[in-house]
């Protein structure tokens, strides 16, 4: 026998679940908001623009070297997170990272056939992430020169403090606005599949429904009067 699943018998099931549906919603946000506020450290963010371009004593521009000074930023991008680099960052500041984990936190931007790329630092104290940005760029800057026999790094931009930062991550209100369509999605499914196993005859559309019969009478409850 085959069941059929009208639109009426799905708004019939929603109807009759919708407690357990904002129930199970209402979890999942109480769930995310308390995750989000509460027990995730907050992470912000910090940037330096960086240029590179050969420094020379005439104004003419040399097409050719601004191509290489593009090509080059990919391995500046490498060199800048070698320990080369971040071990000196790690003594100067006095930072109880190892070289990975400072890796881990700085990532490189640049934009197609542009001669300046980002620096971009991510810490858990909003300070130090603005310390670590500006120090990894100068130092960079000053070791470039020894390790590629070239001087062609300025920095553009320094990381500044903001008066009241903002935390990058994580973000409370799209995780909420996840948990809500996660918590409609689990509730709305368990619905129909406690209907799906409620095999309870309630009426005589339940019974020619269970039964493939046609009914052909039905006995009336006769309450007693004492």
């Amino acid at each position: 026998m085959e069941e059929t699943i009208s639109i009426n018998d799905i708004f019939k099931t929603l109807k009759k679940r919708w407690k357990l549906i904002m129930l199970l919603t209402l979890i999942a946000v109480l769930i995310s908001g308390t995750i989000s506020y509460f027990l995730l450290t907050p992470v912000y963010e910090s940037s330096t623009q960086i240029l590179v371009n050969q420094k020379k004593s005439e104004n003419q521009l040399d097409s050719n070297q601004i191509q290489s000074n593009i090509d080059m930023i990919n391995t500046y991008s490498v060199i800048i997170k070698s320990p080369a680099i971040l071990e000196k960052v790690i003594d100067e500041l006095d930072l109880k990272l190892s070289v990975e984990q400072l890796s881990g936190k700085i990532t490189i931007n640049s934009q197609e056939n542009s001669q300046v790329f980002s620096l971009t630092v991510q810490d858990s104290n909003p300070t130090q992430a603005v310390e670590i940005a500006n120090t990894v760029s100068s130092t960079f800057q000053k070791e470039i020169k020894d390790i590629m026999n070239v001087d062609n790094v300025s920095i553009l931009a320094k990381a500044e403090i903001k008066e009241n930062p903002t935390p990058v991550k994580p973000s409370p209100l799209l995780n909420i606005a996840i948990a809500v369509v996660v918590g409609l999605m689990a509730g709305i499914g368990l619905a129909f599949l406690l209907e799906y196993m409620d095999n309870t005859i309630r009426d005589e559309k339940d019974i020619e429904t269970l039964l493939d019969l046609p009914l052909l009478g039905s006995i009336q409850k006769i309450s007693q009067h004492k």
